[in-house]
Parts: C-alpha cells; sequence; structure tokens
C-alpha cells in the first residue's frame, strides 16, 4: 500500500493552511511536524476525505481502508474500554487480540469501568488500541501519545512500530523524539 500526495493545498478565508505539499508514504512511519496551526490536522483530514483541498491530488488504492486516532479521543464514555472496541469493529471484534492489546497499552486491568471515569492518559491510549485494532490499510495517528508518561508512552511506540511493518502510518507530532523512537521518515510543513 502506497499513498501518493502531490502538490496539495488549502486556504480558508484566503489565508494559506498548506502549500505545495508533495510526499510519497509506504509501510513504515511518516511523521509529520510543524508548528501549531500549520495545517498538520488539516493534511489528515483531507486524507481522509473529511475536508477537500483546494489544489493537489491525494492518490491511493481503490477500496483502501483508514483508521485515526483524532486528536479528540471520540469515546463512547458510557462504555468500558472492549465494549467501546466491540461497538466500533463490530463483528470484526476478537476478544483474545483485544485483550492482548489493551494489556500491553496498560489497560489489562480496567475491568468493566466506564471510560467516563478513565485518566486522560487512559482515554488516549484505548482511542490507539480501537485504531490499531481496525481493519486498515493506512493509520492517521493526530498526537497520539499526548498525556501518556514513559512507560505507557514506550508501549504505545512499540505498538505503533509493530504496525508500520505492514502500512503505512501518518503521526502528527510536535515532539521530534517520536520520529526518532519510530525510526520515522520527516516530512516538515
Amino acid at each position: 500500500m502506497e499513498l501518493q500526495v502531490q502538490n496539495l493545498c488549502k486556504s480558508y478565508g484566503g489565508e494559506t493552511v498548506l502549500r505545495d505539499v508533495t510526499f510519497t508514504a509506504g509501510p513504515g512511519v511518516t511523521c509529520v511536524m510543524a508548528p501549531s496551526g500549520a495545517g498538520k490536522t488539516t493534511l489528515l483530514r483531507i486524507l481522509l476525505g473529511l475536508e477537500t483541498a483546494d489544489i493537489g491530488t491525494v492518490q491511493i488504492p481503490a477500496g483502501c481502508r483508514w483508521a485515526a486516532v483524532f486528536q479528540e479521543d471520540r469515546l463512547l464514555e458510557q462504555l468500558d474500554a472492549r465494549g467501546n472496541l466491540r461497538f466500533i469493529l463490530g463483528k470484526d471484534y476478537r476478544e483474545e487480540t483485544a485483550s492482548a492489546l489493551l494489556t500491553e497499552l496498560g489497560l489489562g486491568d480496567v475491568g468493566n469501568k466506564p471510560v467516563r471515569d478513565f485518566s486522560g492518559g487512559m482515554k488516549r491510549r484505548l482511542a490507539l488500541a480501537r485504531a490499531l485494532l481496525a481493519p486498515s490499510d493506512i493509520l492517521v495517528l493526530d498526537e497520539p501519545f499526548t498525556g501518556l508518561d514513559g512507560e505507557n508512552r514506550a508501549g504505545a511506540l512499540a505498538c505503533v512500530r509493530r504496525a508500520a511493518e505492514e502500512k503505512p502510518v501518518l503521526l502528527v507530532t510536535h515532539d521530534e523524539s517520536d520520529a526518532a523512537d519510530l525510526g520515522a521518515a520527516l516530512l516538515r510543513l
């Protein structure tokens, strides 16, 4: 699977947010880095089809499946961790696989606790687990390590690194160490 972006441009109210963004991403991690307000999230929204570019092209194979972690966790607060995964994954939910990933992300012992009672870091890890378990060809992650301490960040990095062996992973981050720890290609906007 390969994603090709050529000469992508986007403006809002006459102010240019993206200008001539061109890159190719195959399996592995591509870190999108830029200061706040420089268009990182806009780029991801265009790639996901949530916004339209003013100019440029995005080429992906037909039938490409995307999974994403947005800046907001977008979880079902009344459900527990497994309930959130079951809801999103439907027939693709596998208890053994879900349990193993939740354990790896430090969420294996949360029981039936509703997500509304999770800490911010726990919610972030559950949002990451949901994206990692969803059947996808490309994974898009917008600041997925926000609020994670050292041990939980290391576990999340390992999970992302493993996913990137098989598919392109686009990671928006402000932290250069994320790129270094993942051996990522850098895309600076």
